[in-house]
């Protein structure tokens, strides 16, 4: 299981004061109203930066970092993500999961038979996709919902799956 959780992405400066636009990665993004860090992986390090003000335009949250109080202070960090430790981060419901807990996951058929291994998860509107590589090196896209998912165990970082007809 990862320890750190990505809740955003800087994707640029917002005005010359050093706040920064961010791409929420996370499914409530006012739940930055309730973070008072998040920890800035500048590609060397995790800086954490502590939230001085939360703002919203559109799909966007604007931060305001305390002691950034320069545009050429956060403008190399464009681009960079933005993180949270467990500790931190919103409590699941019943059959959710974060996603990094789902990527690089071993995928078995119901009968046992190893599948392949879960990449990537497409959030679409109705539900989420799984992005599964099979052990043919091929790419099958599995809806995440209760027909085709049976068994998620993050503690041994295994799925069941139920093929629908169709899908591979």
């Amino acid at each position: 299981m990862e320890d750190l959780l990505q809740v955003g992405v800087i994707t640029t400066t917002h005005g010359i004061r050093g706040e920064v636009k961010v791409y929420p990665t996370t499914d409530d993004a006012h739940r930055f109203d309730y973070l008072e860090s998040v920890l800035l992986d500048t590609g060397k390090e995790l800086c954490e930066l502590e939230i001085e003000r939360v703002k919203y335009f559109k799909q966007f949250v604007i931060l305001k970092f305390r002691d950034v109080d320069d545009i050429n202070e956060i403008e190399p960090y464009k681009g960079k993500s933005l993180y949270v430790t467990r500790e931190f981060a919103v409590p699941l419901k019943k059959n959710e999961y974060y996603i990094a807990d789902l990527i690089g996951m071993e995928v078995f058929l119901e009968d046992g038979t190893l599948f392949g291994e879960l990449k990537d998860v497409m959030e679409t509107g109705a539900n989420d996709v799984y992005v599964i590589y099979t052990t043919e090196k091929k790419e099958v896209l599995v809806p995440a919902i209760k027909d085709c998912i049976k068994e998620v165990d993050v503690e041994y970082g295994k799925m069941t799956i139920h093929l629908l007809k169709g899908l591979c």
